[in-house]
This record gives C-alpha cells, sequence and structure tokens, in this order.
C-alpha cells in the first residue's frame, strides 16, 4: 500500500435554493453567506497493489499526473458549486460540495484511473472526511481540545503501590495535559445537503457534553464519573464515547471512533463499532495512520 498526497484551493457556498434566505441561514450558518467561503484542501490517496519489477507499486509519477487530471486540476482555485455536475443545485440530483460529498465524487473520478483503498480530504486541520468505496456512505471526523487535570491512583492502594503502577502520574497533587479530541462518525450522504450529519449539531453535542464539563478541570474531583474510575487517557476516551454514542444516533449518523491525544507520545483509541473492526476494508487502517 501506498499513499499520495496532494492540495487546491477552492470555494463553495451552502445555500438550498428550496430553501428561503432564513432557513438557509438557520440550517448553514455562516457557510450559507454570499458569495461563498474558501479552504485550502488536503487530500490523501490510498493505493494498493502487489511491487512490481521495479519494487514499485505504482509509478508515483503516473499516479501525480492521474491525480491532477482528475482532481486538482479541475478544481484548483475553483467554485466548487459549478465545477462538477454533482454540484448543480439546479437539478434534483445535485447536492451541496461538503467535505464529504466532495471526497465521493473525487472517488468516482480517481477510481478507474488508480487502485484505490481509500481517500481522506481534509477541508481544515479540525474537518475531515473518509471515503472507502463508491458508496453514499462516508466518515467524518472533527477535531477539538480541551485542557484538564488528572491523577492516576487507586484508592484502596498505597502511594508506594500506586507509584510502582503509574509512575509520576501517581504523585499526590496531579497534573495536566492539553488534550486533543478527535470524533469519527460515520453514515449515509445525504443527496441533498451532502452530509451525513449537521456538522455543527455535532460539533455542538461535543462542546456541550464534553468539552464544556471537561476543560479546565480536576478530573477526579469535577467529573462524578472518575470519582471511582482511575481517568487515565483510555478510561476517558471510553466515558466520551459513552456519553456520544447516543445522541449522536439520534442524528442520524452512529459513532464510528473516538481518539484522545493526551500528549505527543500518548493517545487512545476507542471504536464505538466494535463488532465491525473486522469488517472494515484495510483501506480504513491505512487512512487512519496518516
Amino acid at each position: 500500500m501506498i499513499t499520495r498526497r496532494a492540495t487546491f484551493s477552492a470555494s463553495h457556498r451552502y445555500w438550498l435554493p428550496e430553501l428561503d434566505a432564513a432557513t438557509n441561514l438557520e440550517r448553514f450558518g455562516p457557510c450559507s453567506i454570499a458569495p461563498g467561503h474558501g479552504h485550502n484542501y488536503e487530500l490523501v490517496v490510498a493505493m494498493g497493489g502487489d511491487l512490481d519489477a521495479d519494487g514499485m507499486v505504482l509509478n508515483l509519477s503516473d499516479v501525480k499526473h492521474a491525480i491532477r487530471r482528475e482532481v486538482t486540476g479541475q478544481l484548483d482555485f475553483r467554485y466548487l458549486n459549478e465545477v462538477w455536475p454533482e454540484f448543480d443545485l439546479s437539478t434534483p440530483a445535485g447536492c451541496l460540495p461538503t467535505t464529504e460529498a466532495l471526497v465521493r465524487a473525487i472517488w468516482t473520478r480517481l477510481a478507474p484511473h488508480l487502485p484505490l483503498m481509500g481517500l481522506r480530504l481534509y477541508e481544515t486541520a479540525n474537518l475531515w472526511a473518509d471515503v472507502i468505496g463508491d458508496t453514499m456512505e462516508a466518515f467524518l471526523s472533527i477535531r477539538t481540545h480541551f485542557a484538564a487535570a488528572h491523577r492516576l491512583a487507586r484508592p484502596e492502594l498505597s502511594q508506594p503501590e500506586n507509584e510502582a503502577i503509574y509512575g509520576k502520574c501517581a504523585r499526590p497533587h496531579g497534573h495536566g495535559h492539553n488534550y486533543l479530541l478527535d470524533v469519527t462518525v460515520r453514515g449515509s450522504i445525504d443527496p441533498r445537503t451532502g452530509m451525513v450529519c449537521d456538522l455543527a449539531e455535532l460539533q455542538a453535542l461535543v462542546q456541550d457534553l464534553v468539552v464544556e464539563p471537561f476543560d479546565h478541570t480536576f478530573l477526579n474531583k469535577d467529573v462524578a464519573h472518575f470519582a471511582a474510575c482511575v481517568p487515565t487517557a483510555e478510561n476517558i476516551a471510553l466515558h466520551i464515547a459513552d456519553l456520544l454514542a447516543a445522541p449522536i444516533a439520534a442524528t442520524g449518523a452512529r459513532l464510528h471512533k473516538v481518539r484522545l491525544q493526551e500528549s505527543p507520545n500518548n493517545a487512545a483509541e476507542v471504536f464505538a463499532e466494535t463488532a465491525q473492526l473486522g469488517m472494515l476494508p484495510r483501506g480504513l487502517e491505512v487512512l487512519a495512520a496518516v
């Protein structure tokens, strides 16, 4: 498996002609404001195959030219609402050029030319979408952060015993981290809005249920769950998944994964779809490593 990155700059606007101005503004917020807004997009293309006699899966020059010809050459410095027929909202089949709809459209253009395993499209460093096939389903991820302190210790153990398990993290007055939180949801792309779920609603759920109650707290004392549960990165991530699973399901999407980065060297991941882990195509595993 190999990956190739490419970039392009483009603008878009979230505006459905069948809705009035007030409804568009209510539904899409600032993204509905004319004449639109822009992003520096980053595309990651994951491909697979056998090594050839030259020691390559694919000739990267051929890969680069295919991506430029089929995608970046057509999208760079363009207004996405008008560049491809998928986003022609004057037709019933047109949808908004959201991150997830755009990466799906890119898949349909690259698949005939490259042995795709997965695509990831970053709209910003805090928002990206993955697809692993030519379906109407996608993975949408958002990133946020919070700062919190904790102490790793089991109350039934002595201080020396806790230090033997948790090291410096067991010191009595605790320590803090700037946590990075990635929340990934999975669902079908709406054929008109182009969304897996309402992005603003997803962001609000994470803010209200996790960031606001966790930020600038001493987790052991300020978050009830951790009064009886050691707040390791693993336990924090698991609790966040428990908090988010049902509310996200109510939006029409499914919580797929929570990733909590505690430090540059330490992160924990919790898959909310444990039963499906063995079913995930290898392409998503490649994208998860980028």
